[in-house]
């Protein structure tokens, strides 16, 4: 038989297993400034994020450019931001055709844009266009020798012209016209535009919609001007037209266009209702 009571705190110790001691928690990686500009092959790498930093892209008729985008674009609807912007217009003009199907995202991306640009009225290529600096070159002044001539010629003339006299009529009707002109071409200039569009919308799946949008733009009238347009499914097999057109702002007034065109024969004939989906100031 083994005597417990006669064994030692010792003996006991020496038999159980060492038990593990709580380790130190490790050091926090701090980064001091004068470290930054020094490697460390030791050092995890850090990464440093910047939601300000330009977004650049190069060489998008090449795959490895095609690749970089369809990349960034794979959790992004536009190249910048939550809505288009001119950073989209910018890679977009950078394509000179629609990107292959190959890259998913890009394609999705460019059918997109160029589906908003459509339906703005912003179709045509364009044949290219130089934009001059608008500053006005310093009239030469003529020499001082040159300036003295003529000089004494002008005094001759000086006799017959009368400086006091009164204006007549032919003055009088000239300035009336100048001051006219002047006029009418401040208004012009004070008159906006807008950019507005409609969501026109048929009785029934039965409709025309040929016969509809040529019911729509046969309005016309001046300061305004149709654009793109296309067909919308709405359901059960009907369809509406959703049309973009841009005016004079002092010229037409959107409200009393649909009244007075669109709801009164014949164009109420295929024309349901129409409602305005946007209204920009150009």
């Amino acid at each position: 038989m083994h005597d417990d009571a006669n064994t030692s705190p010792e003996a006991t110790s020496a038999s159980s297993p060492p038990q593990p001691q709580p380790q130190p928690p490790p050091a926090a990686n701090v980064i001091s400034p004068s470290s930054l500009n020094r490697p460390d092959p030791l050092r995890s790498p850090v990464i440093f994020w910047c939601e300000e930093m330009a977004v650049s892209f190069s060489n998008l008729s090449s795959e490895a450019g095609l690749t970089k985008l369809d990349d960034y674009l794979l959790t992004r609807s536009y190249i910048t931001g939550y809505q288009a912007s001119k950073d989209d217009l910018a890679v977009y003009s950078a394509f000179s055709t629609a990107p292959s199907a190959k890259y998913t995202n890009v394609a999705r991306w460019y059918t997109h844009i160029d589906a908003l640009l459509r339906l703005s009225g912003v179709t045509a290529d364009g044949q290219g266009v130089k934009v001059e600096s608008s500053a006005v070159p310093a009239a030469a002044t003529p020499d001082v020798a040159d300036a003295k001539a003529p000089a004494a010629d002008d005094d001759d003339d000086d006799d017959d012209v009368d400086l006091f006299g009164e204006e007549t009529e032919e003055e009088k009707k000239a300035a009336e016209e100048r001051a006219a002109t002047v006029k009418a071409s401040s208004k012009k200039k004070e008159s906006g535009k807008s950019s507005v569009l409609l969501d026109v919308k048929p009785w029934d799946d039965e409709t025309d919609m040929a016969k509809l949008e040529e019911a729509v733009r046969s309005v016309a009238m001046e300061g305004l001007f149709w654009g793109a347009s296309k067909l919308v499914p709405v359901g059960y097999g009907i369809k509406k037209l959703q049309i973009m057109m841009t005016i004079v702002d002092d010229l037409v007034s959107v409200d009393s266009l649909i009244e007075d065109h669109f709801y009164t024969e014949p164009a109420n004939e295929y024309i349901q209702s129409c409602d305005i989906v946007a209204f920009n100031k150009i």
